[in-house]
């Protein structure tokens, strides 16, 4: 049976967020029965063209006044302002009757704050764009925002992490429909993975600065970052710190926002991921270089963290060096 899919856009949207996932469901017809076709609609916010965040113009189909039909699939693509701007009360009433009447709805990238402003993520589990979640989760304290994931899915509703994740989330609702063979084939086609390794981390900071500059605690960061192949125990950073371990502690979790465990494990892993991408050094040396014990357990870290190995890590970001 055909199945409409519609995704929504808007002055400013990111074109991959639009253009990925129609690719997906347009490729798909090929190894699909003629009554099995996909019909893909884009919706337009505004009347007319509208520009791409890259400079190109899409024109909808139709305004989203005019969209009243029951989707079988409802998305909402992002764009790099649209953690910043609203539609109006209008276009979030539409955008929530319209995800009632759809199968399953859900975002691309950061359009997770269409649906947000709409209501439709209150108490939901969802995910966005690595870079985005912490304002996510500010805007929607109800909502639980796993930034680590390509896509999540809670109940019928579907989001994605960034740009390229659509063709993740796209290729995953294929598969629901029309098995992993179609999506294989898809997959082939498009010259992507049906599913990738690990998650958003691993194409993410993790050293994302809290603390004062000038204060105690980014003085210890800075001494762990000097220092990574040393112990770094708590009475050794309470003691850059001139604290006591217990004071120094509870300082630095409220400071930094992690405990100073986390912080060294975290310090260590950005260190190595450097050197993965920058050199051809062996895996022991870039462990014992950034303080893990021996390969393996940095291995056993990546895998915890950014759910791949530091082999793959190497082959999937290493430049050419």
């Amino acid at each position: 049976m055909s199945k409409t899919i519609a995704i929504v856009v808007f002055t400013g949207v990111q074109s991959l967020d639009v253009t990925g996932p129609m690719d997906v469901f347009s490729e798909a017809n090929r190894f699909l029965a003629p009554q099995d076709h996909y019909r893909l609609e884009v919706i337009g916010v505004e009347h007319g063209a509208m520009p791409c965040s890259n400079g190109l113009s899409l024109s909808a189909h139709r305004h989203f006044s005019e969209a009243l039909e029951p989707y079988d699939l409802l998305l909402v693509a992002g764009g790099p302002q649209l953690p910043f701007i609203s539609f109006g009360a209008t276009f979030d009433a539409w955008l929530r009757d319209a995800c009632a009447r759809a199968q399953r709805f859900g975002s691309i990238c950061n359009g997770a704050f269409m649906l947000a402003r709409a209501g439709l993520l209150e108490g939901r589990t969802v995910t966005t764009h690595w870079s985005d979640a912490d304002a996510l989760a500010a805007l929607c304290p109800s909502t639980q925002v796993e930034a680590d994931r390509l896509y999540a899915e809670d109940g019928a509703l579907f989001t994605s992490a960034g740009v390229t994740a659509g063709i993740d989330l796209s290729l995953y609702l294929l598969g629901r429909d029309h098995g992993p063979e179609v999506a294989l084939s898809v997959a082939k086609r498009l010259v992507v993975f049906t599913q990738r390794s690990g998650g958003q981390s691993q194409f993410s900071p993790f050293l994302t600065p809290h603390a004062e500059a000038d204060s105690a605690v980014a003085m210890v960061q800075h001494y762990v970052l000097a220092n990574l192949t040393g112990d770094l125990t708590i009475a050794d950073l309470a003691n850059a710190a001139n604290m006591s371990a217990r004071n120094f502690s509870r300082v630095f979790a409220r400071e930094a926002k992690v405990t100073p465990a986390e912080f060294v494990e975290r310090a260590r892993v950005d260190a190595a991921r450097v050197m993965l991408e920058s050199t051809r050094a062996p895996l022991k040396t870039v462990a014992y270089q950034c303080g893990f014990r021996d390969a393996q357990h940095m291995r056993s870290v990546f895998n915890r963290r950014l759910g791949v190995t530091p082999q793959q890590f190497r082959l999937n970001f290493a430049a050419m060096v």
